[in-house]
């Protein structure tokens, strides 16, 4: 995977490697999403990155069209937030 946001956008198709990347993590870690978070959430930053760039005419069969990827990163984000904000306790008998 490319080491910055400059070098993924500059692939053909943009974001590619980004996109490599997590199939590759799904296949070793037996399609459990939950282990590739970290390469989804870098794919919808090189996505967001250039929709910013190039405008809402921007494609990429890597990306998804612009107003699913903003749906998406919010629906990650409340996902993410909603985790941090519970708290389990077991109790002791």
């Amino acid at each position: 995977m490319p080491t910055s946001m400059e070098e993924a956008l500059k692939t053909d198709p943009p974001c590619h490697p980004r996109a490599c990347a997590i199939q590759d993590c799904l296949q070793r870690n037996n399609y459990n999403e939950s282990r590739c978070t970290d390469l989804i959430d870098a794919l919808y930053d090189c996505c967001s990155e250039l929709y910013k760039r190039d405008g809402p005419g921007a494609n990429s069969t890597c990306c998804p069209k612009e107003s699913l990827l903003k749906l998406k990163i919010k629906q990650r984000a409340d996902e993410k937030g909603s985790r941090g904000a519970e708290v389990h306790q077991t109790r002791r008998r």
